[in-house]
């Protein structure tokens, strides 16, 4: 299994480790436009592999898509991160282009890869890579749910006052502050729906939390998050990787799927040695389905300014 990761900042610097450190890729190749940045990067890495005890290669680039060729898996993690007060719609102008060139290149030297897109705007990010390669649908996948669902999932273990392992949970919609949908009514405790254990308000108040997860550690740091949204990755490449037929909630292009067409959503999806094995069906209630519509719209809303 051969990985490529596009930017050595922070996000793809953290999806090279943890991919590295779960041991089940035989190379990781992490590429930049920066000179020796990437170069820099890995070998930091591969300095760190007797001690954490992995035998992943990973290989540092600068620019030359050729060394990421036959990669069973890419990850796009290139483009500006956000800045405290900035949306992640903001990035659109600049994202773009970035995208659309860095998945072309890749597509150039690994056409049968799967491509994971992880830069902001995320699901307008996935669609641009929809309607600008010709990858089948199941093969692009936009990684916001698997992180929105992680912040969910602390939020509630942190309102609970219980372990994290107990907790299951998942955020659908858009990738964005106001499109998420943290879908408290199926949430659980070991089982247990959590509207067992926390009031009405304190499960609002977990969605709100939950919603501005991405901007409150923008503010708090200055730029965007990364140990997460490299684990998120990394579970999802895994799940590929290993055919683990997992589920993740993941922004996929829906054609008819809950009544969307033509858009990059966040729905659950089963994940699997194609990709997206399966889009998951969840009936939802009148509320969460009038969440979803506005969710949509604006999307829609930034996809119109490609």
């Amino acid at each position: 299994m051969k990985v490529t990761v596009v930017g050595a900042g922070a996000v793809g610097a953290s999806c090279a480790e943890y991919i590295a450190i779960k041991n089940f890729a035989s190379e990781v190749v992490l590429l930049d436009i920066k000179e020796g940045y990437a170069e820099g990067k890995a070998m930091d890495l591969m300095q760190t592999a007797s001690l954490n005890a992995f035998d992943t290669k990973i290989t540092g680039i600068t620019n030359d898509y050729s060394k990421t060729a036959n990669s069973d898996v890419c990850v796009i993690t290139s483009g500006i991160p956000r800045k405290p007060g900035m949306t992640r719609e903001e990035l659109i102008g600049i994202n773009a282009g970035i995208v659309k060139d860095v998945s072309s290149n890749l597509i150039k030297f690994s056409p049968n890869t799967i491509i994971i897109v992880v830069s902001n705007p995320m699901d307008t990010m996935a669609y641009l890579v929809h309607k600008s390669t010709n990858l089948p649908k199941n093969k692009i996948i936009g990684m916001g749910g698997a992180l929105d669902s992680a912040r969910f999932k602390y939020r509630l273990a942190e309102a609970l006052g219980g372990p994290i392992s107990d907790v299951d949970g998942m955020v659908i919609g858009g990738h964005s502050d106001t499109g998420m949908i943290p879908l408290t009514r199926l949430a659980t405790r070991n089982g247990v729906p959590v509207t067992e254990f926390l009031s009405e308000d304190r499960l609002n108040q977990v969605k709100e939390d939950t919603k501005v997860g991405g901007a409150t550690l923008t503010k708090l740091l200055g730029t965007s998050a990364w140990y997460a949204p490299g684990a998120a990755v990394s579970a999802m490449v895994q799940a590929i990787a290993c055919d683990t037929k997992k589920v993740f909630p993941c922004s996929v292009m829906l054609e008819g799927e809950y009544g969307f067409n033509d858009i990059c959503l966040g729905v659950p999806v089963i994940l699997g040695k194609n990709g997206i094995e399966e889009i998951v069906s969840v009936k939802l209630n009148d509320a969460e389905k009038a969440n979803m519509l506005e969710s949509a719209e604006g999307v829609k809303a930034v996809n119109e300014l490609l």
